[in-house]
């Protein structure tokens, strides 16, 4: 007896089974992906066992749960994130509790949350701002048409799925009316958020919603939040005061609407019915929908905007709108046994004068506000913090704690093929799509849609046609790209195969090979978003680090992704094997640096 009530204290109260069952109807659900944690709640991918539906599972501990005030408000959380449905609110499926935990199963989003695309991307393009923030407003009408009050709208309760629609989520703060005109009272919100009548404690309502709209507004358009500072007290100080500065680069519609949305007066804020009646979401391109792409890249609108403008019925993929189309419109229609028949005709002398540009000095031209060594440095000091840390040697039992998976990557290289000593480096990313980094430091990216191609100049101009419709100066290296297409589907394994779906659309645009070089253990890749890879050749393990979101993805040799913010890595530790391949990376990332590579082929390291 003794000895069974010991190994029961020792058991740990925070495990979570990995067959979850609600005891009230016998469902089982597989605990799947750790999706992350925050407050009291520890978040996974939960499947339903019978039907395979794959939920959000937000499970909290009873332990975390001892006092009334804990209790009421889950409670209250529950009570009316149930009540509601919305396209885009978080869809609430179930709840239940068993000995150990309180288990809440909601609709999954895949695509993370405004604050990882903020992080990855800092402003957005207005077309972009205007197509989320429409749809905040949207289901904030619905919210207060029922009474409810979110009181804490920010980014990263603003979820988006796998079309890129928002859901607003987590209504932990969320409060209902029981009458019309009443004030609550409770102080609550985040710093960056929270409006100046509930700091004053005035009591507020749903004007405090509207006011979380300007700042989500300012903070998308601007690439930080309107009154943030280093200090909690100097950033209250700044939103009792009404302080902040709208930059020139704004234009006036959306000047104008966060103006109306910051006014300190809550009674002088628009409502949501006159927010989406407002100039800046009338007057300004919509677009219908927007690629997975923006979540790292700024999408391209010229080719939609044009096509609207135009009011043609021409196919939106014949268009082309680069600036430098010479009218030729063409089909290339080699196969595949074609395509090597045809590059071996090719003038030897045009591919070694492909080799000849590339010693020509790189302008450093970029297309957007990147840093002109594309993050290296932001990542050379995450870096050098997490070896200095010696983190394999302070490796605590619970791994996950430095686990991050908000951080995950967006694209990395999936395949690749060297063919340098005469052509250049061909690669596929995670989403099909097929790019050439020509040995010209020239780049050719086909999208996974198979029609759509973007070329970038070694200046950084960007220009877009499709397979069928390019200028006649392409037509080589498109035979190229297309026959480094077809012997990677052919003869290489992809890393990491279902984590991207495919996404074909026009007002997409993805990251390029920026540089990359080869050691005797490894292959280094640096794509154009800061994304920096190492491939490890004997064991065919891979690090993918991003700068932006200053996380690491481990994919070991069973080809399992795990992502860790660095921050963590250097407070909980992390395995010897993780740790040896920073270490590794750390010396890439210096030679990077040192070689002032700015595209193209790095030398190659003896490693």
């Amino acid at each position: 007896m003794t000895t069974a009530v010991r190994k029961e204290e020792t058991r740990p109260k925070d495990v979570i089974p990995d067959v979850i069952v609600d005891p009230s109807c016998g469902k089982r659900y597989l605990k799947g992906r750790f999706l992350g944690k925050g407050g009291f709640a520890k978040c996974f991918e939960l499947t339903d066992l019978e039907t395979k539906e794959i939920f959000a599972g937000k499970i909290v501990s009873k332990s975390l749960l001892v006092k009334q005030h804990q209790k009421d408000k889950m409670s209250q959380e529950i009570a009316i994130h149930r009540s509601l449905g919305h396209k885009h609110v978080v869809q609430f499926h179930t709840f239940f509790e068993d000995s150990d935990n309180v288990y809440i199963l909601l609709e999954l989003c895949r695509r993370r949350s405004l604050m990882e695309l903020h992080k990855r991307r800092k402003a957005v393009t207005e077309p972009e701002a205007r197509y989320f923030v429409k749809q905040v407003i949207q289901a904030c009408q619905y919210l207060h048409n029922n009474k409810v009050i979110h009181r804490d709208l920010k980014l990263g309760n603003l979820f988006i799925n796998d079309e890129m629609e928002i859901k607003i989520g987590d209504f932990g703060l969320a409060t209902r009316l029981d009458y019309d005109g009443e004030r609550k009272r409770t102080l609550c919100g985040t710093p960056n958020y929270i409006a100046p009548e509930v700091l004053g404690k005035k009591g507020h309502s749903y004007e405090v919603d509207v006011w979380s709209m300007g700042c989500i507004v300012y903070t998308l358009l601007v690439g930080r939040p309107p009154f943030e500072t280093s200090c909690l007290k100097d950033t209250y100080t700044r939103i009792k005061k009404n302080e902040y500065h709208i930059p020139s680069k704004i234009s006036t519609p959306a000047r104008n609407l966060i103006t109306k949305l910051l006014r300190a007066d809550p009674g002088q804020r628009p409502n949501m019915d006159q927010i989406i009646e407002d100039e800046f979401f009338t007057s300004g391109f919509l677009p219908p929908r927007l690629p997975t792409s923006c979540l790292t890249m700024a999408p391209r609108f010229d080719t939609i905007v044009a096509k609207t403008e135009a009011l043609t019925r021409k196919p939106l993929l014949d268009v082309n709108v680069a600036g430098k189309f010479d009218g030729l419109q063409r089909p290339i229609t080699a196969e595949v046994g074609s395509l090597k028949r045809e590059i071996e005709k090719m003038p030897l002398k045009d591919m070694q004068e492909m080799g000849d540009q590339a010693t020509k000095p790189d302008p450093g031209r970029r297309a957007g506000d990147e840093p002109s060594d594309y993050w290296l440095s932001d990542l050379c000091g995450q870096l050098s913090a997490v070896v200095a840390s010696k983190p394999a040697e302070r490796l605590t039992t619970q791994i996950e704690e430095a686990e991050d998976p908000a951080g995950i990557p967006i694209y990395w290289v999936s395949k690749w093929v060297d063919y340098s000593d005469k052509y250049g480096l061909g690669y596929q990313l995670c989403d099909n799509s097929v790019g050439v980094l020509f040995n010209d430091s020239t780049r050719l990216i086909l999208l996974a849609n198979g029609e759509n191609i973007h070329y970038i100049e070694r200046d950084g101009q960007e220009h877009y046609h499709t397979l069928k419709v390019f200028p006649e100066t392409l037509n080589k290296k498109v035979t190229l790209l297309k026959y480094f297409r077809n012997y990677m589907n052919e003869h290489l394994l992809k890393a990491g195969a279902n984590m991207t779906p495919r996404d074909s659309d026009e007002m997409m645009r993805l990251p390029f090979l920026r540089t990359w070089f080869r050691t005797r253990s490894a292959i280094v890749l640096h794509l154009s978003n800061g994304t920096l890879q190492i491939n490890f050749f004997q064991d065919h393990t891979k690090i993918i680090l991003c700068p932006l979101m200053a996380a690491v993805t481990y994919i070991d040799e069973k080809r399992e992704f795990r992502t860790f913010r660095m921050n963590l890595i250097e407070k909980y530790g992390c395995s010897k094997d993780l740790a040896s391949r920073l270490r590794y990376a750390r010396t890439m990332v210096e030679r990077l640096l040192s070689s002032k590579s700015g595209s193209g082929r790095a030398k190659s390291a003896a490693s």
